[in-house]
């Protein structure tokens, strides 16, 4: 064959390939409309790499049954959640603030099957060394059982104390299990937990790479960070497990990040998120999974908390609808901790709409970008919020990476969901939303206390940015439903 003919066949192909994609993106698989135009763009400019690109990138997860629930699990789920909701239709909860956020606790229940518990302790993390200290005097008093979940754990002094205190447990007879994200922790490997594995303890990876270096679902990752310690006490929250959550790094300096420590009937519900994921990832049979167990203690907290988890499996966007469903809710005034802010037309609406009302809104992001891209689309959706009156705080003293939303100083949620659209759709991510004065209160008095660290992004200051400023902001708008 000849050369010209040769080529002329190539292109054919690629043509051939590129509007197959392109059914495949708009006839099929449904995205959204921005997601879509992004990944059709990335096809079309780069015919051959785009394939690859979206290969890895792209695909979707399937979304019936992703995590293999038994028929049992689902019929007592969905029998859980219509009785609450009847009890809340009835009103047979008392407690004034279910009252007030029925509607918010209503959807979340319908949407996310997330259950509303009551009687929760919640204490407060915002320094890695305090949280990590209080984890380990946790584990060393553990009992039972150690069900433990990150996104990231390094091969770091942090990394190996944790491992050997699990190891030390599972040498006691303690049922350690510990998940890990294969793309977030990629530098691990099975020789890391080897003497843990030899004392009986279970080491699972969520989407493990093939052969170390391919990984099909490297654009889903299990953004997870949650511990649960004898089905009584369970963390949640931003802190993954590195020397750099210690401020250990020279990049990144003091690491500023919330984390709670949760007792009550929520950890029964954040150890089911854990035994899914668990289940998905290992495939082993975990016996009623979503049966919730109630811890056997008896605790007298009053927070009311909804664990709300999300994910790519999900047909809705559960976490960003809390945050939008909150955010309409608001009277009073709104304090939002985010190391990204890259949302959706229907979040920036739902802001707007919140300070043309006026309810004031104040955002906190950090002064010290981790990934370029993400950094200058953060700057060009809070500078739109400039102009309808919000505050915009950047935090100088290190790097800002909690995930905190409070609303009229009555509730609060706290998580590992950041405000952007790969939070939102792309990874696994799980928020525990407390219906609390005093826990709301606690998280707006740290948030004024960030302040103190932080430098205000004012509009005279936004409008003399740069024009190098301006175009990366551009650019990297663009990308943001794809980032």
């Amino acid at each position: 064959m000849e050369m010209s003919s040769l080529i002329a066949v190539s292109v054919s192909i690629i043509i051939f390939l590129n509007i197959l994609f392109a059914i495949v993106l708009v006839f099929i698989e449904r995205r959204d409309i921005g997601s879509t135009w992004a990944w059709l763009m990335v096809i079309y400019f780069l015919p051959v790499f785009g394939f690859f690109i979206y290969i890895f990138l792209g695909r979707r997860l399937k979304r019936k049954n992703f995590y293999n629930m038994s028929q049992e699990e689902q019929d007592y789920l969905k029998s859980t959640v219509a009785n609450q909701r009847e009890l809340l239709a009835n009103g047979e909860f008392s407690h004034a603030i279910i009252q007030k956020y029925k509607n918010s606790i209503k959807m979340n229940l319908m949407s996310a099957n997330a259950l509303m518990t009551l009687n929760n302790d919640i204490d407060i993390f915002t320094d890695g060394n305090e949280k990590f200290t209080q984890l380990f005097e946790d584990i060393r008093n553990a009992k039972k059982e150690i069900n433990i979940e990150y996104y990231i754990i390094r091969r770091d002094n942090l990394g190996r104390q944790l491992r050997d205190e699990l190891t030390k447990k599972a040498k006691e007879g303690v049922k350690v299990r510990l998940l890990y994200d294969g793309f977030g922790s990629r530098t691990l490997s099975a020789r890391f937990f080897k003497e843990l594995r030899a004392n009986g303890g279970e080491v699972g990876v969520f989407f493990p790479s093939f052969l170390k270096l391919v990984n099909f679902r490297i654009n889903n990752r299990n953004h997870r960070k949650l511990c649960i310690i004898d089905g009584q006490l369970a963390y949640i929250g931003g802190f993954n497990v590195g020397d750099e959550y210690l401020g250990l790094h020279k990049k990144f300096g003091y690491w500023r990040d919330t984390h709670f420590r949760v007792k009550g009937d929520a950890v029964a519900h954040i150890q089911g998120r854990f035994l899914l994921d668990w289940k998905q990832a290992t495939k082993q049979q975990t016996k009623n999974t979503m049966i919730f167990s109630y811890p056997t203690e008896q605790h007298t907290g009053k927070s009311v908390v909804q664990i709300i988890a999300g994910g790519p499996s999900s047909r809705t966007q559960h976490l960003k609808n809390m945050y939008v469903k909150l955010i309409i809710s608001a009277k009073k005034e709104i304090f939002i901790q985010s190391p990204y802010f890259i949302p959706d037309s229907s979040f920036m609406d739902a802001c707007k709409m919140a300070l043309l009302s006026g309810v004031k809104v104040r955002i906190m992001i950090p002064n010290k970008p981790d990934h370029p891209f993400v950094y200058w689309a953060t700057w060009s959706y809070v500078g739109e919020l400039l102009s309808y009156g919000a505050e915009i705080y950047l935090y100088e003293k290190g790097f800002l990476h909690a995930k905190t939303m409070v609303v009229d100083n009555e509730v609060a949620t706290v998580g590992t969901t950041n405000i952007d659209m790969r939070s939102f759709q792309l990874n696994f991510e799980v928020n525990a939303t407390v219906y609390d004065e005093k826990v709301a209160t606690r998280l707006k008095h740290i948030f004024w206390q960030d302040i103190e660290e932080c430098s205000e992004l004012t509009v005279e200051r936004y409008i003399k940015r740069s024009t190098v400023i301006k175009c990366k902001e551009s650019i990297s708008r663009l990308l943001s439903p794809i980032l």
